[in-house]
């Protein structure tokens, strides 16, 4: 049996000041799987017993070793500049660190004749989706709150999506199929 007035090890002090701080649940329980990674790479050592080498030496291996995109690195970053900062009270020098390189995305851009072309070979309830999508800026989510929303209505009278009350004012706007 565990002796109660035996201290708090290090990650449950961790997960303790990300709580306290009001850190949403998934985010403390990201940041512990980064500390847990930290430790396990540098086979267990207290961090309190480690600086900025090896925390340098750890996300340069994320970024070249397991190759992870720019925001996973950034986020075992922000996870350890956590422990370092607020829990331990130490800065850490960053410099040296291989940055995971950042892919260049183009959007994908539909010209008016391709939407044309796509929206006129779509039928009954997912035209509509679509069309609501298209004519008034909504994201797909937001127009399935709607959907879910006019079948069964909001339960206190308000829209309970954010985006509802902008998909009900598109479809009223919207010209009726009858003419």
């Amino acid at each position: 049996m565990a002796d109660a007035s035996r201290a708090p090890g290090l990650i449950q002090r961790y997960r303790e000041e990300l709580q306290v701080r009001h850190y949403a649940r998934r985010t403390v329980n990201t940041y512990e799987q980064w500390l847990r990674r930290f430790l396990r790479f540098h086979g267990r050592r207290h961090p309190r017993d480690m600086g900025s080498a090896e925390v340098n030496a750890f996300l340069s291996h994320l970024a070249v070793g397991l190759q992870v995109s720019a925001s996973t690195q950034n986020q075992a970053l922000a996870a350890l500049l956590f422990l370092y900062r607020e829990l331990l009270k130490r800065d850490l020098e960053l410099e040296g660190v291989v940055r995971a390189r950042t892919r260049r995305r183009l959007p994908v851009v539909l010209s008016e004749a391709e939407v044309r072309a796509v929206r006129q070979r779509l039928e009954g309830e997912v035209a509509l989706v679509v069309g609501l999508l298209y004519g008034s800026g909504l994201r797909l989510m937001e127009a399935h709150g709607a959907r879910r929303q006019g079948r069964q209505g909001p339960a206190d009278g308000a829209a309970a999506e954010p985006g509802a009350r902008a998909a009900e004012a598109a479809a009223e706007r919207a010209p009726s199929a009858s003419g």
